[in-house]
């Protein structure tokens, strides 16, 4: 249930920890393309995936970090909760919009019950 920030060119990709090394993240509907370009690619498309996927494979060479600085702020729903939830997602077409909808809402939203993004305040 941790959420896990991955450093990319320009931007911060966010995806969240299922266990056992993998994560759930939103990708873009092309399935052409690596999710190591998903918001660089979404900026262009207003449809994504959510996928299940290593979080190595997602992260690819770029840094990354457990990083739940919304605690803070906002309280987490509880871990069983946050899995099952992120787990009925799988595989799903959802809306991406880069101000409202992107990456870091969704799995904000899996965590909190919120959908947050200081990305685009």
């Amino acid at each position: 249930g941790d959420l896990i920030e991955i450093d990319r060119p320009c931007y911060q990709h966010w995806a969240l920890y299922l266990g056992d090394g993998y994560v759930i993240n939103v990708t873009p509907v092309d399935e052409g393309c690596p999710s190591l370009f998903v918001s660089t690619t979404s900026i262009f498309t207003q449809k994504a995936k959510v996928k299940k996927q290593l979080l190595k494979e997602v992260a690819g060479n770029h840094k990354w970090r457990v990083n739940n600085k919304y605690d803070r702020s906002h309280t987490p729903r509880p871990v069983k909760e946050i899995i099952r939830s992120a787990e009925q997602w799988i595989d799903k077409e959802v809306t991406y919009d880069v101000l409202g909808s992107n990456c870091e809402h969704f799995v904000t939203m899996l965590r909190y019950g919120e959908g947050v993004s200081e990305q685009v305040s």
